[in-house]
């Protein structure tokens, strides 16, 4: 049975932080999600798995054969769909076999049925497309699709899969929720997406005190998760109790002992006691005072055993606090009104077409669609980043928008700096605050930008534009939460929640759109 087994793994980073301390694990054939905080290592123990890292100390042992899902940033102009899938070689072949120009040897190392294999791959993630399609010419989601096709094609025990969601819209969502919910070999899943964790047979929740496995899907840890935080809660309450408790009692035994003693002393020092019985009770009184102190330290050291075997199953997590001041929009108030809207990066192709929308009062708004519908170009022609090709922009109000990119935060600038730049009315005190309730505290509000996280530079940027004590009317969002934690992504929607003005937001999260209370949806594509 194919199985990957950690043994007393360990790894720290280049600057010697320790991200994975002494974690032992077997994973089966069987999908299972990965979940955790941003930064606990779920991707760092992806990569030790994959071989793309080596462990600090301990091991890892790989009975099988393991495909990685690749992430692709940029691509060549030379690339395309038959490179995710290691055919190029072999397809090569079979052009040079279909012109006469093979050997006997090479006719019979042709693979005949490899490109209806391929496309039958594409089209079990739902997308159309041949092996020769160049990669460049696919959307991020799309891309994201085919290297998951060919991830699969390969057939390997486990796949290993870094956030897959991120750049899938609603049906390559679902394609890949239909594929995996096929997939009977090994798969380990690093996502925050919880509709695709509600598909999961097991959940592993890495944290600070190790590696744990939940069997059944999210729902099923989330119940567990939280009998078991109750009961150790509990526990940790009885054991401080009986630790207060006992420290009182000692306390008490003590003075009462001081008491007697100091009786005993006196009714002695009278002279109207023998001396061999005043000895026989000091002898006495020491024993039976030292049987006290040895009964009551045995209690102390029990309950105290006691009080750090609940802690040890507690994970102590600073949370992230999003509180909203009042942007003072009213009902009716115009926010938004786009007539006839044509945009695009060039007038060549433009992305939207004619499009109109209006906003009045503190709507919320949810654009969906199709990967390449023109969701974040939508975004950008509001803010005033793109200018119309045809038709107008009306927007009365000020906005502020924060893409996936969190492209309004200054890469070369500290956390602080940044804040301090879009809140230049702010005090040091105010910069410092305000950063603190996302979990920025102290040296961390100087770190820079560019050497942050992709969940750590979200967070940034929600502390930029939603931690001053001003709020501009119109908040628009791209999708928020690819990045996120499930944790931080509770308290966004929290915050969101009592935000009162105008939101536009663009995400695939059902889950996160029901949460944040979409008034009205748009469709784009």
């Amino acid at each position: 049975m194919p199985a990957i087994i950690l043994s007393h793994l360990s790894w720290s980073a280049p600057d010697g932080t320790s991200v994975l301390s002494d974690l032992d694990f077997r994973f089966t054939a069987e999908r299972i999600g990965l979940v955790g905080r941003n930064g606990v290592g779920k991707s760092t123990l992806l990569g030790l798995i994959a071989g793309t890292l080596m462990p600090g100390a301990g091991s890892i042992h790989v009975d099988g054969r393991v495909a990685t899902l690749r992430q692709m940033v940029q691509v060549t102009p030379q690339e395309n769909i038959a490179d995710l899938f290691g055919a190029r070689t072999a397809l090569a072949l079979l052009d040079r076999a279909e012109r006469g120009l093979a050997d006997l040897a090479e006719l019979e190392a042709c693979d005949w049925t490899l490109p209806a294999r391929i496309e039958e791959a594409l089209a079990e993630v739902g997308l159309v497309a041949g092996p020769a399609t160049p990669l460049q010419s696919l959307s991020g989601g799309q891309r994201s699709r085919a290297a998951l096709a060919g991830a699969v094609f390969a057939r390997p025990d486990f796949l290993l899969l870094d956030e897959p969601t991120n750049n899938l819209d609603a049906e390559g969502r679902a394609a890949l929720r239909g594929l995996l919910a096929k997939w009977r070999a090994g798969a380990i899943i690093v996502s925050h997406d919880r509709a695709l964790l509600e598909e999961m047979e097991a959940i592993a929740e890495l944290t600070s005190l190790g590696l744990h496995r939940y069997g059944g899907n999210w729902s099923a840890y989330r119940e567990r998760k939280a009998i078991e935080l109750t009961a150790a809660g509990q526990q940790l309450d009885q054991a401080e109790r009986r630790m207060k408790d006992i420290a009182r009692r000692t306390q008490i035994a003590a003075e009462r002992k001081q008491r007697r003693d100091a009786a005993g002393a006196r009714k002695g020092a009278r002279g109207d006691m023998p001396r061999i019985l005043i000895g026989k009770r000091k002898d006495r009184a020491e024993s039976s005072g030292g049987d006290a102190t040895r009964l009551a330290e045995r209690l102390q050291r029990e309950a105290a055993e006691a009080a750090q075997s609940a802690r040890e199953r507690i994970e102590i997590v600073e949370s992230l606090t999003v509180t909203l001041p009042s942007t003072g929009v009213q009902p009716g108030q115009t926010i938004l009104r786009l007539d006839r809207a044509t945009a695009g990066h060039g007038p060549e192709a433009p992305v939207l077409r004619d499009f109109s929308l209006s906003i009045h009062g503190p709507e919320r708004i949810a654009v969906t669609g199709p990967n390449g519908a023109g969701k974040s170009t939508l975004l950008h022609l509001i803010a005033g980043a793109l200018t119309p090709l045809s038709g107008t922009v009306h927007r009365p109000v000020d906005c502020a928008l924060l893409d996936q990119r969190a492209a309004l935060l200054d890469r070369e600038a500290s956390i602080a700096a940044n804040f301090a730049r879009m809140h230049p009315q702010a005090t040091h005190n105010q910069v410092r605050a305000a950063l603190a309730r996302f979990r920025f505290r102290a040296d961390l509000a100087l770190q820079r930008v560019g050497t942050l996280s992709g969940g750590q530079m979200l967070r940034a940027a929600l502390a930029c534009v939603l931690g001053g004590e001003t709020l501009p009317p119109l908040l628009m969002l791209d999708e928020p939460t690819n990045h996120l934690d499930l944790d931080s992504i509770g308290a966004i929607e929290q915050g969101l929640a009592a935000y009162d003005g105008a939101l536009i937001l663009v995400s695939h999260d059902e889950a996160f759109l029901e949460a944040a209370g979409v008034t009205r949806r748009v469709r784009l594509g």
